[in-house]
């Protein structure tokens, strides 16, 4: 794991040297270190959930804040997500930041009332007197050979729950930004990690983000068709471009849509716009998955820019598999290109 800094001691010669703005590191470690800094930019930020003290977490991402933050701000909490919720609600009416861990993203179901309930509706119906600054962190979706309740998609539930903001990073320098920008958000938010990007590498400048929260970024160029995606698959979707443009000569503009909610339509539809063809691409069942929501948006508001119907590459009408059958079920390249092969043969 990246290194814990702690907060330097302010008095005279014992002030340690600055830290690096640019650091290379893990989507896993940049998440460990915008807790860090978070933790130490803000006493009333608090990270609880089960195993997060004691153990780091099990995917080790809290390791070494309980030993730099103690007890007080970094605590295992009983197996029970629905208390986990419930606590953060009580915490941040009290004036905490709460940022509670939900082990993995099957498990957020017995939350689900907490959430949709009374984390989701505080700051209305308070009128917004009572702020909500709880980001749940759920380490999310699938990739990792693991079964049901280890492997879930449940971005649609949050994002049609009104109160809601919903995000999930594709990048280490995404990771650490979205998440000190969730912490500082008023509003509740729904952090999902993509599990399978947990170990990728990449490059964090700690000193400013690369786009502000709530823009989509635009991380490949193309002219033919437009490729909107999220999470562990912004990797499936460039892989594909790449194979494309050497086998076919198709040129895929990539999207990167980062935050769910608030959604940058005005970057995707800039790009259905200039490409006229639109491919979607999620994890999640494809009945009533996101796509969904984004081709009607694009089909109600773009129909006249639109060269072929909205399409998507999504996972199945079926609960998630056992885990030899995980690459079948999970959209991949091939589901991608089949996809964007159909939407360029049409006329």
């Amino acid at each position: 794991m990246t290194q814990i800094i702690e907060r330097p001691a302010m008095h005279g010669d014992d002030l340690p040297e600055p830290r690096p703005s640019l650091l290379t590191m893990t989507m896993a470690q940049a998440i460990t270190q915008a807790l860090h800094d978070a933790m130490a930019a803000d006493d009333r930020v608090l990270v609880f959930g089960e195993d997060v003290a004691s153990l780091g977490g099990v995917f080790r991402v809290t390791e070494g804040l309980a030993e730099t933050f103690g007890p007080q701000r970094c605590f295992d909490t009983p197996l029970a997500e629905s208390a986990i919720i419930g606590i953060a609600i009580g915490m941040a009416v009290r004036g905490f930041v709460p940022v509670p861990e939900i082990q993995f993203d099957g498990f957020s179901a017995p939350a689900f009332d907490q959430i949709v309930s009374h984390l989701a509706k505080y700051r209305m119906r308070t009128h917004g007197d009572i702020d909500m600054p709880v980001t749940v962190r759920i380490p999310s979706f699938g990739g990792i050979g693991a079964v049901e309740h280890h492997s879930e998609s449940t971005e649609s539930y949050w994002l049609h729950t009104a109160g809601l903001k919903v995000v999930s990073p594709s990048t280490p320098s995404d990771a650490y930004w979205l998440l000190r920008q969730s912490i500082t958000c008023r509003d509740p938010v729904i952090y999902l990690e993509p599990k399978r990007r947990y170990w990728t590498r990449g490059t964090v400048d700690t000193e400013a983000p690369a786009l502000p929260f709530g823009r989509a970024a635009v991380v490949r160029k193309g002219s033919d068709i437009s490729v909107l995606t999220y999470g562990g698959l912004v990797d499936t979707a460039l892989s594909a471009a790449q194979l494309a443009a050497e086998q076919h000569g198709w040129d895929l503009e990539v999207i990167d849509l980062r935050t769910l909610n608030p959604l940058d339509f005005d970057t995707v539809a800039d790009s259905v716009r200039r490409t006229g063809r639109c491919v979607v691409m999620h994890e999640g069942p494809r009945t009533l998955g996101f796509g969904a929501e984004l081709a009607a948006r694009i089909s109600e508001e773009l129909f006249y820019d639109l060269e072929a119907p909205v399409l998507r590459a999504t996972g199945f009408d079926t609960p998630y598999p056992p885990a030899r059958l995980e690459k079948i079920w999970l959209p991949g390249v091939d589901r991608l290109l089949d996809c964007v092969e159909r939407s360029l043969g049409h006329e």
